[in-house]
């Protein structure tokens, strides 16, 4: 077993974090207070900035590297990693979440609409809109959530997509759509009903309505325990009044939505894993900092045995994590993201608890600073703790990952009983595949 990163992971991994030590850090806080002085708080992509570290990380190669190589399109710098490679560097970039990830071009939803559009997209389509998502000029929405149904059962979704001639038409209501208040998410990818008679994973389809389509009605921001989310354009509840769209805007076939958003959602689930363990990271370092500078009852809070214990489980915990996210993105490269289910199911279960575990525990180290603006926790506990909704809730994870489970051992007992053997529990599968 190789733990070791290969020589073009470990030579953009220095370049990564040369570029945040020099540049992505020190503008963390200038990119707050233009956000801040911005007409539209919401245009975060505007911030002047950004623009400069763009183009810094373009300059060294740095700029979609979430693209991987199965996916990647001629001529498109930065592209063609494979997930293994990547992980190591989207944890770099959870580091600084707000605005790191924005600064390579590997921010969601955008990831996930450009994975969308390389996968499924027309060359019209790919030409329209994946081209300027690549380059950074647009941004984009992914619309699924809904408020009117249980959208943790995809198969629930609602809003109607009706074939009118050349033409679909779109009414419904979608909710928490994250990036859909920024003016410049100019396309939004819309998942919705275009076959109520069809079976459960064939009713939907996917479907592209530009900003500007009349009918499309954005209602509201979203809060989230409060924060706004403005630094990655919000999450708005929108309306679809009769919205009309060319036919030519549907993705892939009717009745394809449900297995399109299943692709889109599995690398969407790891990465959010791979940058949460940079804030992570991030936290373990701010709890050491903090315990270590903090006197209280004679000494130094680090000399207390529970501060002390929580640093250490944290690197424990952090670790294991660590090692279960690679193994997972290891496993989508070399058997795909079908055979990678199970464990793709378990990071998603395993890395929201677990960081914010750590999290709480570096809140609590910081007393009541660990509560305010002054220190990044607070708002990084919140973003976290969304990630157990996001994607699909941890509990639909938990029951599909012990169906799975329930069903192999099944399958093995059979096995061993046809070939006469004993019905014992088959022995830990630790390296499985491929």
């Amino acid at each position: 077993m190789d733990f070791a990163f290969d020589s073009r992971t470990e030579a953009l991994r220095q370049d990564l974090q040369d570029l945040m030590e020099h540049h992505i850090h020190p503008a963390e806080p200038v990119f707050t207070d233009q956000l801040a002085a911005l007409d539209n708080h919401w245009a975060w992509d505007s911030a002047p900035v950004l623009a400069d570290l763009r183009a810094e990380a373009r300059r060294r190669g740095l700029w979609n590297l979430f693209l991987t190589g199965k996916h990647s399109l001629p001529g498109e710098e930065g592209a063609g990693l494979t997930n293994l490679q990547y992980a190591p560097l989207a944890e770099i970039t959870g580091r600084a979440p707000d605005l790191a990830p924005a600064v390579l071009n590997c921010a969601a939803p955008d990831t996930g609409n450009m994975e969308v559009l390389a996968m499924f997209g027309t060359e019209a389509q790919r030409r329209q809109w994946l081209d300027p998502l690549l380059s950074g000029e647009i941004r984009s929405a992914f619309a699924m959530t809904e408020p009117d149904v249980a959208s943790s059962d995809a198969t629930n979704i609602a809003t109607s997509i009706v074939r009118d001639g050349d033409h679909y038409v779109i009414n419904g209501r979608k909710w928490w759509i994250t990036g859909a208040m920024n003016p410049n998410a100019k396309i939004f990818v819309v998942l919705g009903l275009t076959d109520p008679g069809a079976g459960r994973h064939g009713r939907h389809s996917m479907i592209l309505v530009p900003r500007d389509t009349p009918g499309l009605e954005i209602r509201r921001g979203m809060e989230l325990f409060g924060y706004d989310d403005h630094e990655h354009g919000g999450h708005a509840e929108l309306a679809f009044h009769d919205v009309r769209v060319p036919a030519g805007n549907l993705i892939g076939e009717e009745g394809a939505g449900f297995a399109i958003a299943q692709a889109r959602l599995g690398p969407g689930r790891i990465h959010h894993c791979m940058r949460s363990i940079g804030v992570a990271e991030r936290a373990v370092e701010l709890m050491c900092a903090r315990a270590q500078e903090r006197v209280a009852f004679g000494g130094p809070l680090a000399r207390q045995g529970v501060v002390r214990e929580w640093i250490a489980q944290s690197r424990v915990r952090l670790e294991q994590l660590r090692l279960l996210v690679l193994k997972t993105a290891w496993l989508m490269d070399t058997v795909g993201n079908k055979g990678a289910h199970t464990e793709i199911q378990a990071i998603k279960i395993a890395t929201p608890a677990t960081v914010q575990w750590i999290l709480d525990k570096a809140i609590q180290t910081h007393g009541a600073g660990g509560l305010s603006q002054d220190f990044p926790l607070a708002r990084a506990y919140a973003a976290v703790r969304s990630l157990r909704f996001a994607d699909g809730p941890d509990e639909v994870h938990v029951n599909a990952l012990a169906r799975a489970e329930l069903r192999r051992r099944s399958a093995a007992v059979d096995d061993r009983e046809a070939a006469g053997g004993t019905s014992r529990p088959p022995a830990t599968e630790a390296g499985r595949r491929p």
